[in-house]
């Protein structure tokens, strides 16, 4: 009979040497570290005629984020089937920004993509639905909340429309209906990912109504617990973390930046200093959180944590400016450093301990537009653009652009996965599997 400390140890290595089967996941948005660095190498260029392995179609429109796990990549898209009640297709009333009323009927689809040779594993109709209100008409979609795995299941995300557990074979586990209709602000859409923490899933609610963070239990749906949020319309996602040995899930919004347990909802403090339309990730770095917000009243601010109750005022944000914040897209941590885009193009790199700045606001080569989030692998930091190009910026203190990748026709509102040296990006009708050309 053997000891139970070997059958601990063997356990222990058996779940090691799992994990280290697959180093180059992307299970969810940001990566594996929450931060938007991959682990690894990554392709350094490529154009149309070199390094794309595949390109794949992808039916309907969806901005969310592919993720990825073992040899399957997964993504949502929604798939318009007719027209709603009265919808003529466009304008006020109408299915486009601003538009409120039933909308044109939509799939809300899910599917898994082999990453090696591009093909369709398989593909699933969440639901098909007649959603109450529009998107932006540029940067919105019905299916823009990232999905998520932990390798054994799929949690898809659809905002008001529920969410879709599904094991990797796209056998249905659960789904779980909100109950509410959200109204965004200016009908700009919903899009705030799912977020998964050990064996709970998160799914934030915050609209122009009554808002509110719900907990499931991954493995069957259940509701755990649900807390009321006075909040307005967000689209930035919780960050969970362990500090002093409270596991906690750190929410950044227009009124309150807010950390509640994770056992129970409570919330543990709470500080205020963001603008209106949050929508960058919170980073963790050392014993900070840091938060943004770039559009109106714009602010980056770095908060320390370990405090109870409201922090607004006090010494605990450490450090906080108005200069360089973005307003869509989440920054990158990479080696103490933050690596900040906004969406006009302009580029900044801080000190993640003191909010300095190395370089701050340096223009691109070219005037670009972004919503993408960049992502860093081997020491270089990849920004994706609107017009279709993908920028490679050397990692570091000093501002250098190592190379420009084009791709003719695309643009690119989703974040890109890396995985296992290949970089997969999703434009707004393709997706993309690049592989090869990397600088070693």
């Amino acid at each position: 009979m053997k000891h139970p400390g070997v059958v601990l140890f063997t356990s222990l290595a058996f779940v090691v040497s799992l994990f280290a089967e697959v180093p180059g996941d992307w299970p969810r948005w940001r990566g594996p570290f929450d931060t938007g660095v991959a682990r690894g190498d990554a392709p350094l260029e490529w154009s149309d005629t070199r390094n794309v392995a595949w390109k794949l179609a992808v039916p309907g429109l969806g901005n969310s984020s592919p993720v990825i796990w073992g040899d399957k990549l997964f993504l949502t898209s929604a798939v318009p089937v007719a027209a709603g009640p009265g919808q003529t297709g466009d304008g006020a009333g109408g299915f486009g920004q601003g538009a409120r009323g039933p909308q044109p009927t939509h799939k809300l689809t899910v599917m898994a993509v082999d990453r090696k040779s591009g093909k369709v594993v398989w593909e699933k109709v969440a639901k098909t639905v007649t959603p109450h209100e529009g998107y932006h008409r540029r940067y919105g979609s019905f299916a823009s909340n990232s999905p998520v795995t932990d390798g054994k299941r799929l949690y898809t995300f659809f905002g008001s429309r529920g969410a879709y557990c599904y094991d990797l074979d796209g056998n249905l586990i659960w789904e779980y209906d909100p109950g509410v209709e959200m109204r965004m602000r200016n009908a700009f859409g919903e899009g705030t990912a799912a977020v998964l923490d050990q064996d709970t899933l998160l799914l934030n609610f915050d609209h122009e109504g009554p808002s509110f963070l719900v907990a499931l239990d991954a493995a069957s749906g259940k509701v755990r617990w649900k807390v009321d949020r006075d909040e307005i319309s967000n689209w930035s996602p919780p960050l969970v973390i362990t500090h002093n040995g409270v596991r906690q899930a750190i929410l950044a919004a227009p009124n309150r930046v807010r950390a509640y347990n994770m056992a129970s909802g409570e919330v543990l403090w709470e500080c205020a200093g963001l603008g209106h339309n949050t929508i960058p990730a919170p980073v963790h770095f050392k014993d900070t959180v840091i938060v943004m917000s770039g559009y109106r009243n714009p602010n980056m601010m770095a908060i320390k944590l370990g405090g109870k109750g409201d922090l607004t005022g006090t010494d605990a944000v450490t450090w906080s400016t108005t200069r360089g914040a973005a307003y869509t897209a989440s920054p990158v941590l990479h080696d103490g450093r933050l690596y900040v885009i906004m969406d006009s193009g302009l580029f900044s790199c801080f000190d993640a301990a003191t909010g300095k700045p190395d370089y701050e606001r340096t223009r691109l080569p070219k005037p670009y537009n972004f919503k993408a989030s960049p992502v860093a692998a081997n020491g270089r930091i990849y920004l994706s653009t609107e017009e279709g190009d993908v920028v490679v910026i050397k990692a570091g203190g000093t501002f250098e652009v190592l190379a420009t990748n084009t791709l003719a026709d695309q643009s690119f509102i989703s974040s890109p996965a890396f995985s296992g040296g290949d970089i997969y990006l999703r434009s707004t009708t393709h997706l993309f599997a690049i592989r090869g050309g990397a600088a070693r």
